[in-house]
């Protein structure tokens, strides 16, 4: 059957009978808005209205189709978008290459994926063939939703319908070094974020990290730094573990590393803990990992990145973000907002419940910006904006959130 140029279905309808009747049915919330374009900072609807991207959950740093991205990107497609994985394919190396040279270090090997819960997949089965087979993580913690990431994060509402699930899987409260001295030992492998985003953007104590790498290297224990949302520039620095001068033993990348064009992701790691890999190419693999296409897009956007600053960029606007939302919160809504927080261009807005967050979100998207609510911690709506905001952008969102600030708070 040859399938149809043109459907007569609106969109909504075709969500609800081929995609998801409660995506459809969350749309009505916003008049089921469509974006159909998008260009640095701005996402453009299918009426033509524009909208501020401080959301899309930390993917697009280097903003909409940026021009490097998408040029590397068209090029590879045209030439040579997906191979056979018979013969060694060079953009892979290419982007293996420019990944390493921006991780902490030690940090050489390079196992690339399509999303960010196959890194944690593969670090968990990296973990495996060394021996730790119990696998310790965060309470709050969001590391995917595939059935071994899921194990690891940490939310009764997205385990419960799946169980059972790994084994031998623990949790401990975040930013907490005591409970990691109680349950760390040489079977262990770790998970931890730098600071948690889906947990709510939780920033741990100075010195957490540096106290979880010390107690997993004193008891013979593997660290894994999930820097899938916060790598790559996100908090200001290339990544969090640089916050504290940390190297753990596998470092998992993504989001970011797509340049907003291609899904990419990675699992990066020393030569000692990469060998099983290393040594059998074929004991873990995936028929579209490291395609040509994806390896365009993560070498371009590391290039880009570096190249334009990024991370001092992302460091400085996340400071005046900070400051004009914390201002604009006491002097608007004090008796709305429990907290402000945040690193770089992550910051979390925390309310003081679950039904101001969420009018929040759609008073903000009235007003033509687009945030995120955070799925472990729903009081808190999260802003991760590109790199590329120039003052009139900066204008335009603390306006929007003045202006929400000052309605909300007469009314709820």
């Amino acid at each position: 059957m040859t399938a149809p140029t043109e459907c007569p279905d609106s969109v909504p309808d075709l969500y609800r009978r081929h995609l998801s009747k409660g995506r459809a049915s969350l749309a009505e919330f916003t008049g089921g808005a469509m974006e159909v374009s998008s260009h640095g900072a701005y996402v453009v609807g299918a009426d033509g209205r524009r909208f501020l991207d401080c959301g899309g959950y930390g993917v697009f740093l280097v903003g909409h189709t940026h021009p490097a991205v998408v040029e590397a990107v068209v090029a590879q497609a045209r030439t040579h978008p997906m191979s056979t994985r018979l013969l060694l394919e060079p953009t892979a190396a290419r982007a293996a290459a420019a990944l390493a040279a921006v991780t902490p270090a030690g940090l050489d090997r390079v196992h690339f994926v399509n999303s960010g819960a196959e890194a944690t997949e593969a670090a968990v089965k990296l973990a495996r063939v060394h021996g730790r087979r119990r696998l310790v993580s965060a309470g709050g913690g969001f590391h995917g939703k595939t059935m071994g990431a899921l194990s690891l994060t940490a939310n009764e509402l997205y385990q419960e319908p799946f169980r059972p699930l790994l084994p031998d899987v623990a949790h401990v409260p975040y930013g907490d070094v005591s409970a990691l001295a109680d349950t760390v030992d040489a079977d262990t492998c770790l998970f931890l974020e730098p600071v948690q985003g889906e947990g709510g953007v939780v920033v741990p104590p100075d010195g957490y990290l540096t106290e979880a790498r010390r107690l997993c290297r004193e008891r013979g224990a593997f660290l894994v730094l999930d820097e899938i949302q916060t790598g790559l520039g996100r908090l200001g620095t290339w990544w969090g573990a640089d916050r504290e001068d940390v190297s753990p033993d596998v470092l998992l990348v993504g989001k970011g590393l797509s340049g907003g064009v291609v899904p990419v992701a990675a699992m990066v790691a020393t030569d000692a803990v990469y060998e099983p890999f290393s040594r059998d190419p074929f004991l873990h693999t995936s028929t579209f990992a490291a395609s040509p296409i994806a390896m365009a897009a993560a070498r371009a956007a590391v290039e880009t990145i570096e190249a334009e600053d990024m991370v001092g960029r992302a460091a400085a606007l996340g400071r005046t973000l900070l400051d004009g939302l914390r201002r604009i919160a006491a002097d608007r809504c004090p008796g709305l907002v429990a907290q402000i927080r945040g690193a770089g261009l992550l910051i979390g807005v925390e309310f003081r419940d679950e039904h101001t967050a969420g009018a929040f979100v759609l008073e903000l998207h009235d007003r033509g910006v687009l945030v995120n609510h955070s799925l472990n911690a729903h009081k808190v709506i999260r802003f991760t904006p590109p790199a590329v905001l120039t003052p009139s952008d900066v204008d335009w969102l603390l306006t929007a959130f003045d202006d929400a600030a000052t309605l909300l708070e007469g009314t709820l």
